[in-house]
C-alpha cells in the first residue's frame, strides 16, 4: 500500500502536467490557463453549494434521530471533490466534478460502500471463520464450573429513556 501511494504521488503530477501541455499545444497557453482558472472558480462555487446541501442533510438526519452515515460520507466526498477541483489539472478536475455532482457522487458512494462491506465481511469472517485461527487452542465452549471468587455483589438500576437514545 505505501508503494502504491508513492507511485500515485509521483505519477499523477506527471500525467497531469503531460495533459496540460497537450491541451496547451492544442488550444493555446492562455486558453489553457483560463480554463484552469475557470475550473478553480467553478470548484469553489460547487464546493460551497454542495457543502451547504450536505450540511443541511446532515442536520436533518440528526434532527430525525437517525445516524448521519450517508451524509458524513457525502461530506467527505464533497471535500475531496472540491480539493481536486482547486488543484490545477484536467484529470483532477474531472474526478473532482464526479465527486461534487450528486448523481455521480451517489455512484461513487455505492462503489465505496460495496468495497468497504466486502472488506468488513472478509475481516469478520476471515478464512478461519468468526472464531479465528486460534479457536482450537482456546478450550471448549460450554458451561464451566464457577470458582468461589466469581461472585460479584452490586445493585442494578433499570433506566427507561422515552426518547430511546443513548445517554
Amino acid at each position: 500500500m505505501p508503494l502504491l501511494l508513492v507511485l500515485l504521488f509521483l505519477l499523477v503530477p506527471i500525467v497531469e502536467l503531460y495533459v496540460i501541455i497537450q491541451v496547451g499545444q492544442a488550444i493555446g497557453v492562455l486558453n489553457t490557463i483560463g480554463i484552469l482558472i475557470l475550473d478553480s472558480v467553478l470548484g469553489t462555487v460547487l464546493l460551497r453549494s454542495q457543502g451547504r446541501a450536505v450540511w443541511r442533510r446532515f442536520n436533518e438526519a440528526l434532527a430525525a434521530g437517525r445516524p448521519p452515515a450517508r451524509e458524513v460520507l457525502d461530506g467527505t466526498l464533497v471535500i475531496f471533490g472540491g480539493a481536486l477541483l482547486l488543484t490545477p489539472g484536467f484529470l483532477s478536475d474531472v474526478l473532482g466534478i464526479v465527486l461534487l455532482l450528486p448523481p455521480t457522487r451517489a455512484v461513487v458512494r455505492r462503489i465505496l460502500l460495496r468495497g468497504a462491506l466486502n472488506r468488513i465481511a472478509f475481516t469478520v469472517g476471515g478464512p478461519f471463520g468468526a472464531a479465528g485461527a486460534n479457536a482450537a487452542m482456546r478450550g471448549r465452549p460450554g458451561p464451566r464450573r464457577p470458582a468461589e471468587d466469581d461472585v460479584v455483589e452490586g445493585t442494578a438500576h433499570e433506566i427507561h429513556d422515552p426518547r430511546k437514545e443513548l445517554p
